[in-house]
């Protein structure tokens, strides 16, 4: 599964890393968005607005403000699933998913990895 993490950081201690050491623990594909280049888990984190195809899965990791920033370019990347983390939920942006056909949810991605619902 194919997973781009949104907000992503090589602070160790956010729980952004802590996703993007998780998933590829679980064996999935990532590729990591964040506000600066660098490196997570021996993985490029990308800036800016990069072009992805094929998200299985947005897992998202920033504050509902600066996701408003992004909107477009999130849901031009046509995941098959949202997830808002705890602290990213915003009620605009999920409406904005759910009608461009992505399955939205409030959840953590952690969590769902551990209890096997990812």
């Amino acid at each position: 599964m194919k997973v781009l993490i949104f907000g992503s950081s090589t602070n160790p201690e956010r729980y952004s890393y802590k996703a993007s050491e998780m998933l590829l623990q679980y064996g999935h594909e990532i590729v990591q968005v964040g506000r600066r280049e660098g490196h997570a888990n021996d993985h490029p984190i990308l800036a800016g607005h990069p072009k992805v195809d094929q998200i299985d899965t947005l897992t998202l990791y920033m504050n509902p403000t600066a996701l408003l920033e992004h909107q477009d370019y999130l849901i031009g990347l046509e995941a098959k699933r949202v997830i808002f983390n705890p602290g990213t939920e915003s009620a605009e942006l999920a409406k904005a998913f759910k009608e461009n056909g992505s399955e939205v949810l409030n959840a953590c991605t952690l969590v769902m990895l551990r209890t096997n619902q990812f």
